[in-house]
C-alpha cells in the first residue's frame, strides 16, 4: 500500500474532519496562517493549500467533513475523488481532527468511514489530532488521553495509537516541530512512502493523462516563450531561466490536471444520469395516482427536475474549467517574461 517518495521533499497531508471546524483549525495551525476563517465549519469543494510546517514544505488537502449532511451523496463522492486527485500519488498521512471537548458518540465511527472512503488500509497512515484551548495544561491532557479507561482510547488505538494535541489558536507554533516529528516517524515506520490504493492509482493515472494532454496543447506556447528568452537573456542565464519557466508552467499544468481530468468528469456525468433516472421514477410514482396518463406526464416532469438537479454536474464542469483555465491564460508568457527580464542586462 505504500508508494516510495521519488525525488521530492514535499509532505502531502490529507486533513479530515469529523464535524465542525476542527479540520479547518488544524489546517490553519499546520500552515501558520488563516487559510480558513475561524468560524468555518464545512466546505463544499475540496481544496489544496501549500506552506511549511517547521521548515518542511507541505501540501494540505481538505475535503468536506466526514459527517457533513449539507451535501448530497453524489456530491460527496465527487469531492472525495477531487481530494484524491489533489493528493496524488497519495497522502503521506491522514490527519483526522476532533475537538477534544466536543466528540460525540457518532464521531467514534470515524475509523469505519475512513476505511470506506479511502481504503481498508488507510488507518495505518492515520493520526488523531485533538484540538484544545490555548491555555490548557498539555502534559495533563496527554496523560488523560493515554488512560486505558478513557472513552477515546478505542478511537486512538484504531488509528495505530498515534495522536497529537494542537491549539485552536493557529498562531501558536510552539509544537510544530513535535507534530512534524510524529508524522515523519510514522511515515518512516511505513517504509518512507505515501499511502495508495486502487482508487488513488486511478486518480494518478487520470491526472497524468490530463497533464500529458495539457502539455501537448501548450507545446507551441512554451516553445515561443523559450525562443523569446533566448533573445532577451545572455547565454549563461538561458538555461536557468528556462528551468524556472518550466517549473512554473509545470505547476500550473499540474494544478489544472488535478482539478479537471477524466476521472472527475466521469463522477460529474454520473450525477447527471442519476438525477434523470431518480427524478423520472419519483415523478412516475407520483403520477400513478392520476392513472397511466399521469404516470407519463409526471414521469417527464420528474425526469426534467431530476435532470436539472443532476445537470448541475455540467455547470460544475464548466465552472471547474473556468477556475483552472481562465481565458487570459496566454498572458502567462508575458507576465513571466516581464517578471524575469524587465531589468536591462549589463
Amino acid at each position: 500500500m505504500d508508494r516510495r517518495m521519488k525525488g521530492t521533499t514535499e509532505l502531502r497531508l490529507m486533513v479530515v474532519g469529523s464535524s465542525g471546524p476542527s479540520q479547518f483549525l488544524l489546517t490553519n495551525a499546520i500552515l501558520g496562517r488563516e487559510v480558513f476563517p475561524e468560524n468555518m465549519a464545512s466546505i463544499s469543494e475540496s481544496r489544496k493549500s501549500f506552506g511549511e510546517l517547521d521548515g518542511r514544505r507541505v501540501a494540505v488537502i481538505n475535503g468536506p467533513n466526514l459527517y457533513d449532511k449539507d451535501i448530497s451523496q453524489q456530491k460527496r463522492k465527487m469531492e472525495l475523488r477531487r481530494a484524491k486527485c489533489l493528493s496524488v500519488p497519495g497522502p503521506h498521512a491522514f490527519l483526522v481532527a476532533f475537538d477534544l471537548e466536543k466528540i460525540s458518540p457518532n464521531e467514534m465511527r470515524a475509523p469505519k468511514l475512513m476505511k470506506e472512503r479511502f481504503g481498508r488500509h488507510s488507518l495505518t497512515h492515520c493520526m488523531v489530532l485533538l484540538a484544545c484551548e490555548e491555555n490548557v495544561e498539555r502534559a495533563a491532557l496527554e496523560k488523560r488521553v493515554r488512560k486505558t479507561d478513557w472513552h477515546l482510547r478505542e478511537l486512538i488505538e484504531k488509528n495505530g495509537g498515534r495522536f497529537h494535541l494542537f491549539s485552536k489558536n493557529w498562531s501558536d507554533c510552539t509544537r510544530d516541530w513535535e507534530l512534524l516529528q510524529k508524522i515523519e516517524r510514522m511515515v518512516a515506520s511505513l517504509g518512507g512512502g505515501c499511502f495508495s490504493s486502487r482508487t488513488f492509482q486511478k486518480a494518478e493515472d487520470s491526472v497524468k493523462k490530463a497533464e500529458k494532454r495539457l502539455r501537448k496543447q501548450r507545446a507551441a506556447e512554451i516553445k515561443k516563450t523559450w525562443t523569446e528568452m533566448e533573445k532577451r537573456c545572455v547565454a549563461e542565464e538561458v538555461s536557468q531561466q528556462k528551468d524556472a519557466y518550466a517549473n512554473s508552467v509545470g505547476a500550473e499544468i499540474r494544478a489544472e490536471a488535478e482539478m479537471s481530468n477524466g476521472w472527475l468528469r466521469t463522477s460529474l456525468a454520473r450525477g447527471l444520469g442519476t438525477g434523470l433516472i431518480v427524478g423520472a421514477v419519483v415523478g412516475a410514482l407520483i403520477g400513478s395516482i392520476e392513472g397511466p396518463a399521469g404516470m407519463v406526464l409526471y414521469g417527464i416532469i420528474g425526469g426534467a427536475v431530476g435532470g436539472s438537479a443532476g445537470g448541475t454536474a455540467q455547470v460544475a464542469i464548466k465552472h471547474m474549467e473556468d477556475r483552472v483555465a481562465p481565458p487570459a491564460r496566454l498572458n502567462f508568457n508575458s507576465i513571466f517574461i516581464n517578471r524575469f527580464f524587465a531589468a536591462p542586462h549589463s
